[in-house]
């Protein structure tokens, strides 16, 4: 018995001649996608006995074939990113006791400059036929470790079991009422939580049909979306702020879309105004962790909040608390505290961050919200971006928000910088928005002193054209702190 590939089974044994997973190379069906795994399982089987095997790849079909490849092996799927320096990958080859990688030709270099063996993908599929059965495993077994960075910058692998994505990928199905006939789009990197689950597990556990674009685009992804008439578009809100800003898009477009989530970072309430008037598409905001699996709360078509990221999923419970742990009633800001089937084992080999993360079973989030009389989560910060501006509590996201508002400005990150006499000051970087003039220092002030608390008003406003980013999108603010900037 196998927790999820047995659900994988009785999907190929269903709709085996049903497209799967497509990309620019390779359309794979059900049964095609579960010879490619099998194949690949074997190779695992005589390259390596080790425990866990990397995989190292762009997000496509034979990169998701991949994963489930380590499964059939009896291994651990340890997806790695392919934008890490050789320092930062080198530790995390280290810390997961790899020795083999299944990759492509491109980064085959880089990991045998790591010492490490490979065993290559062709991006097109072609394999002899491999055995596809799957090996006996529990619902408490590791699926996979994902590493993430968090807030202290060291990566760390949060250690997700079968049961996890199991029961995190019913979750996401049953509150959002997806089917098999849902067309889904994966541009999110495997080797992240957010894209692991959703443009892998979820449609492949659904039996649906996945179309992968190994790098986002506005207009690719403006075309597959149209052509493809993709129903279930689930990425971060840059790639939605993206394509609000291309010059040309059809309005029925998106017409397809019936589910397209936001999560991974804030959603700017310009962003979901603009999709609503101009295509009439409502965005759907979530949050998540990869510690928990990675989705936690979701807004859906029958039970939507603006300005939330939803209710918790089914199975999953969150509640705010104080800084003694004491539960706050609905209505209060408070660290978020999961509890349910998403929360992570453990991070590997670091016994004390475990402890301080995942307490009598409960994942302490670090992220500051609050929770409506109805369950819909507001986050309004987090605990360690926190500033205390003169004795007073501030956090960024409260400040972004506002600058987002102003007509020239695309996108802002506030960080807390030391300051001799109000202990911190927020200082606010901005991408003007194309188009337009770009903002003056003295126009933002006037435009926050109407908005927010003086003591709020960024103390400094830089106007760059780049920010430092992660392999998802999402603006590094640790560099920011750092001084580092593209």
């Amino acid at each position: 018995m196998h927790p999820l590939l047995d659900l994988f089974a009785e999907n190929c044994a269903r709709h085996a001649g049903k497209l799967a997973a497509r990309d620019e190379h390779v359309a794979l069906s059900y049964e095609d996608f579960r010879t490619l795994a099998g194949a690949l399982a074997a190779a695992i089987a005589v390259q390596t006995d080790r425990p866990r095997v990397g995989v190292l790849a762009p997000t496509s079909s034979v990169c998701a074939a991949a994963i489930f490849a380590c499964w059939y092996a009896g291994r651990t799927a340890v997806p790695l990113n392919f934008m890490l320096a050789p320092r930062e990958f080198g530790q995390i080859v280290r810390d997961a006791d790899l020795d083999l990688v299944v990759t492509i030709d491109r980064f085959a270099p880089s990991v045998h400059a790591a010492g490490l063996k490979t065993l290559l993908l062709d991006a097109r599929g072609s394999v002899a036929a491999g055995p596809a059965e799957a090996p006996d495993a529990r619902p408490q077994d590791v699926a996979a470790v994902i590493y993430t960075s968090g807030t202290t910058g060291q990566p760390k692998g949060a250690c997700l079991t079968f049961d996890n994505l199991v029961q995190n990928a019913r979750a996401c199905i049953e509150a959002a009422d997806m089917t098999p006939d849902h067309v889904f789009l994966g541009v999110l990197p495997l080797f992240h939580a957010f894209g692991f689950t959703t443009a892998a597990v979820v449609p492949l556990l659904l039996g649906a049909t996945v179309h992968y674009l190994p790098r986002f685009s506005p207009v690719a992804t403006v075309n597959i979306i149209a052509e493809r008439r993709v129903s279930v578009f689930i990425t971060i809100a840059s790639m939605f702020g993206a394509l609000t800003t291309m010059k040309t898009v059809a309005p029925r477009a998106f017409a397809s879309l019936t589910l397209p989530v936001s999560g991974g970072e804030p959603l700017p309430a310009r962003v979901a105004q603009i999709f609503e008037e101009h295509w009439g598409v409502r965005l759907y905001e979530g949050y998540g962790m990869t510690e928990a699996s990675p989705v936690v709360s979701l807004n859906t078509p029958r039970a939507h909040r603006a300005g939330s990221v939803g209710q918790p999923l089914p199975g999953i419970s969150v509640v705010a608390v104080d800084e003694t742990g004491h539960e706050l009633p609905s209505g209060h800001d408070g660290q978020l505290v999961i509890r349910g089937h998403c929360v992570m084992q453990g991070y590997l080999n670091q016994p004390a961050q475990t402890a301080a993360t995942v307490r009598d079973g409960a994942l302490w989030t670090g992220d500051i919200g609050r929770i409506d009389s109805n369950g819909f989560i507001y986050i309004t910060g987090r605990a360690k971006e926190m500033m205390i501006v003169g004795g007073e509590n501030v956090f960024p996201f409260e400040i972004e928000s506002v600058l987002v508002e102003h007509p020239a400005v695309a996108e802002a990150a506030v960080i807390g910088v030391v300051d001799d006499l109000r202990g911190e000051v927020p200082v606010a970087y901005l991408i003007p928005r194309s188009g337009v003039a770009p903002p003056t220092e003295a126009d933002l002030r006037s435009f926050c002193r109407d908005r927010l608390a003086a003591y709020k008003i960024p103390r400094r406003m830089h106007v760059t054209d780049n920010l430092p980013r992660s392999p998802t999108g999402k603006i590094l603010k640790r560099a920011l702190h750092a001084g580092i900037r593209p």
